[in-house]
């Protein structure tokens, strides 16, 4: 398992390589699209704060870092619902757009090749990345405390 996640790791960093190249985008760019996604996804989007700490980013890098961003409309600021103080960042629509265009044959491809696969076997792959990805951030944290 844990060889076969690397392996997914790796050929996923490549491929957002080559976004990245397309794009005109650093590696930053791309690793700030990648976690600002997650974090939307998972219902915890992220602050510019937040998104810096996790890139190990200085706050002056991160400012350049997103008004570059929002500059090229890949993202972009807003207030948070739950706390109007608070400014989170989303995927802006040219953001979004260039994204599903890049990464839509993929899902193509991955529900081809999951055509096959038993629900049940889903369900049970789905919880077992989740526990691996738990244990990763687990493990990130523990790094993180000392």
């Amino acid at each position: 398992m844990a060889a076969d996640m690397r392996a997914l790791a790796a050929a996923s960093e490549q491929l957002g390589r080559v976004f990245a190249g397309r794009h005109e985008l650093g590696a930053n760019d791309f690793q700030a699209l990648l976690r600002i996604m997650v974090a939307d996804v998972e219902g915890t989007p992220l602050t510019v704060g937040r998104l810096g700490s996790s890139l190990g980013m200085s706050s002056a890098a991160m400012t350049y870092l997103v008004e570059r961003m929002i500059s090229s409309g890949h993202i972009r600021r807003e207030h948070d619902p739950g706390d109007r103080r608070r400014v989170i960042l989303r995927y802006d629509d040219h953001g979004m757009e260039v994204a599903r265009e890049f990464f839509g044959p993929l899902g193509e491809l991955t529900r081809g090749a999951l055509a096959d696969v038993d629900e049940a076997d889903l369900a049970t792959a789905h919880r077992v990345f989740g526990i691996l990805i738990d244990a990763v951030r687990t493990y990130e944290q523990r790094l993180a405390s000392g």
